[in-house]
């Protein structure tokens, strides 16, 4: 082979098994929106009314595009951008790169997030803030300012967001199995653990019988209302990682010979079933903190988000008995379920640059890595890190990640037709088999639904600044974060590749209708002789 002709891909890490893949998908999929996003989601849309759509929404869009990332990343051996560059050449690239893109600007903010769980589980042990847990976030620890950037570095906020960088880039840049498996093995039973003693400790409290009656209390007049099904849908979609990058990632780790739709139900309950866990352990203890205060749990405010996390539980943490104990274990608990959430997000982007540019992995994770990390301190090691986190996650995932899923099934479905082909692959190495139903939910409904949504959401918020910030500001940093993604897309599918991305043959092989050869079959032998030759096993 001649210096100017690229080279095969190189050789593909994998899983040491089913039971590291499970665990690893299952450590991504359960991570901030979890703990502090679906019970409040669930309680403003319905109470005990919103399980309804939410398992509908798991059924009819969560497993089903779940599904498609692993037959993508599994048939097609690759990170996104390879993947898809396979599967429909370099309109299925640039749409990888988008992904790799959106998970670029998520993991820069998702740290800082991380750096705020870590610190306060060390603060849980003394209790810094008082009677005044909101003021001490924004004031003594943030020190938030008005202004929508400054350069004003917060030593509280920098020192933790630089030590949870260098955890993480220390975790990739040891490998898949290394660094990812090993650290998803062990973080993720301590996080059942703990979670678990959280909530048992969370239910034996005077008032939890009060927070949980407000959470599963059914309103079913709300199931009238679209939004709380577009709530739904939005809480399934973003909780199981799927459609920027992830799971197609993780996918093309396994064994070619692999069971790939069993475990994605095992992944899916997994994490709907933590969801609902988590449900009961933060309105038990809103429940004993309205019991407190000699109010309704619904009187209470912050119930989501950083606000439910940094601010409503530091102050119930205060009030109760054994406080430190209990905020070290929800703390605890929100810094593992953010950490490994945040490997498997920069995992997207480290393989996709892998394997467009032939770098190495510890190239990949001290270089670009380290490059990432300076932009996450400057931005949100910052006095103005709060608002500018606010503002990126909301364009990112309500825009970003909605448009990636609605594009990437057009193309992948009706513009390359490639349905049979994905659900033969499913079925020929699985147990649970799909077919029409599977190919109608991610082709047809999965599309509407999302688009719907995507739809909404962009009117939404051109007719009303997000959270009352001021528009100009919401132009450069919420729509120009999107644009940077749409751009950074566009020049990585221009850039040539290192190796030659095409060489590659899909294992099993299929034929017309979708059906697999017999493993010992002649094309099979074939296959599997030709995966060696390009140096894509």
């Amino acid at each position: 082979m001649t210096s100017s002709t690229p080279a095969a891909v190189q050789p593909r890490a994998e899983w040491t098994g089913q039971i590291g893949f499970i665990v690893s998908a299952i450590g991504s999929a359960v991570g901030l929106g979890n703990i502090w996003r679906f019970p409040g989601v669930a309680y403003e849309n319905g109470g005990g009314a919103f399980l309804i759509p939410y398992i509908v929404a798991l059924l009819t869009a969560g497993i089903p595009i779940l599904f498609l990332d692993y037959a993508i990343g599994h048939r097609f051996r690759g990170s996104a951008p390879l993947a898809l560059r396979r599967l429909a050449g370099k309109l299925g690239e640039g749409i990888g790169w988008f992904q790799v893109m959106i998970c670029v600007f998520i993991a820069i903010y998702y740290t800082a997030v991380l750096a705020w769980a870590a610190s306060y589980f060390v603060f849980s042990f003394s209790m810094p803030w008082g009677d005044d847990a909101t003021g001490f976030f924004v004031g003594e620890y943030l020190k938030l300012s008005d202004a929508p950037f400054t350069m004003e570095f917060v030593p509280g906020v920098l020192i933790p967001l630089v030590l949870m960088w260098i955890i993480t880039l220390i975790v990739l840049g040891a490998g898949v199995v290394n660094g990812v498996q090993r650290l998803n093995m062990i973080a993720m039973p301590l996080l059942v653990i703990g979670f678990l003693v959280l909530v048992v400790r969370a239910l034996m409290l005077p008032g939890a019988a009060e927070g949980l009656n407000a959470l599963f209390t059914p309103d079913f007049a709300a199931l009238a209302d679209p939004g709380v099904w577009v709530a739904a849908y939005s809480q399934i979609f973003f909780s199981l990682s799927v459609a920027f990058g992830i799971m197609m990632t993780y996918a093309s780790y396994r064994k070619r010979r692999s069971n790939m739709t069993t475990p994605g139900l095992v992944v899916a309950f997994a994490n709907s079933s933590f969801e609902i866990l988590a449900g009961i352990g933060v309105f038990a203890t809103l429940g004993f903190f309205a019991y407190q205060q000699g109010i309704a749990v619904s009187e209470l405010e912050g119930l989501t988000g950083v606000g439910l996390a940094f601010m409503t539980f530091p102050a119930i943490v205060a009030e109760m008995p054994g406080g430190p104990f209990f905020g070290a274990l929800f703390f605890g608990s929100l810094t593992l379920a953010a950490l490994t959430s945040l490997i498997s997000i920069l995992e997207v982007v480290f393989a996709g640059v892998i394997d467009k540019f032939g770098i190495s992995r510890k190239t990949a994770a001290y270089g670009l890595g380290g490059v990432l990390a300076v932009v996450s301190v400057l931005l949100f090691g910052t006095t103005s890190g709060l608002i500018a986190l606010d503002t990126i996650d909301n364009w990112a995932n309500n825009i970003g990640i909605v448009a990636s899923a609605v594009v990437m099934t057009i193309t992948v479905l009706w513009i390359r037709r490639a349905g049979r082909e994905l659900s033969g692959h499913l079925s020929a190495l699985s147990t649970f088999k799909v077919g029409r139903i599977w190919l109608f939910l991610v082709s047809v409904l999965g599309p509407v639904v999302l688009g719907y949504m995507l739809i909404a959401t962009v009117v939404s918020l051109i007719a009303e600044p997000y959270e009352g910030y001021d528009p100009g500001y919401l132009l450069v940093v919420g729509w120009g974060s999107v644009l940077l993604m749409i751009v950074g897309s566009i020049v990585l599918t221009a850039l040539p590749w290192k190796f030659e991305p095409d060489r590659f043959t899909p294992w099993p092989p299929l034929d017309a209708s979708g059906r697999s050869a017999s493993p010992g079959s002649v094309s099979h032998r074939a296959a599997d002789a030709a995966q060696t030759e390009g140096g894509a096993r």
